[in-house]
């Protein structure tokens, strides 16, 4: 795939999730048939779910799109890429729509809070004891995104795979626990019960696609 060609492609994908997140804001007016003051209707697990994971989003949507732009990059790869870019962008426009359909902030000043109730530093990715580990499960470090960013071919597709599984993985904890979450509405259970059967379907996708090219998942 050419640079002009790969750019055109992310443009088109770009457009796309800036329209879903419109599409987000009315289906927030869903959520509810009561006044937007009613900010009740948003438990603090759905608030906290909705900023944490669409920030959790964000970054496997830079990801993907870091693969789409590497050159050399096997189709079957780029093809996983642009499914996730769409699917991602849906979901967040979704919860940051709730958000901003009933005027709360699109992030939260503490992180995972809402699931683990003030322990949020025990949910980052790797040892969680360094300046740079995520506050949240599956995230990958600023250093492990700065090498996506520089590799091209099948290195790329490997280390994408990997921090991809490793992401989903993260996210399917943070999917299980709204959905186990007694304070969570209608709508995040069945949010995240969509997530917990689509992101496990793609971590088998992508398990295959990293056994394929010889390389073994990241430890969580």
């Amino acid at each position: 795939m050419t640079d002009r060609h790969a750019s055109t492609q992310i443009a088109g994908l770009t457009s796309l999730a800036v329209l879903l997140v419109a599409v987000g804001v009315v289906i927030g007016s869903v959520w509810s048939p009561g006044s937007r003051d009613d900010l009740k209707t948003m438990s603090p697990s759905d608030i906290g779910f909705a900023q944490d994971m669409s920030t959790h989003h964000d970054q496997a949507l830079l990801m993907a799109r870091t693969v789409l732009a590497a050159p050399d990059v096997d189709p079957t790869i780029r093809g996983l890429a642009d499914q996730l870019v769409v699917a991602q962008s849906a979901e967040s426009a979704t919860m940051r729509g709730w958000l901003q359909f009933f005027e709360l902030p699109l992030t939260s000043d503490e992180p995972m809070s809402w699931m683990s109730h003030g322990d949020s530093h025990s949910h980052g990715a790797g040892s969680g004891t360094t300046p740079d580990a995520p506050l949240m499960p599956g995230m990958a470090s600023t250093e492990e995104l700065g090498r996506l960013a520089t590799l091209r071919g099948d290195e790329a597709e490997k280390l994408f795979l990997q921090l991809m599984i490793r992401h989903h993985r993260g996210g399917l904890e943070m999917a299980q626990a709204a959905y186990n979450d007694d304070r969570s509405g209608s709508a995040t259970k069945q949010l995240a019960l969509n997530m917990l059967s689509d992101q496990g379907n793609e971590i088998g996708q992508m398990s295959m696609l990293l056994k394929e090219r010889g390389a073994e998942p990241l430890p969580t």
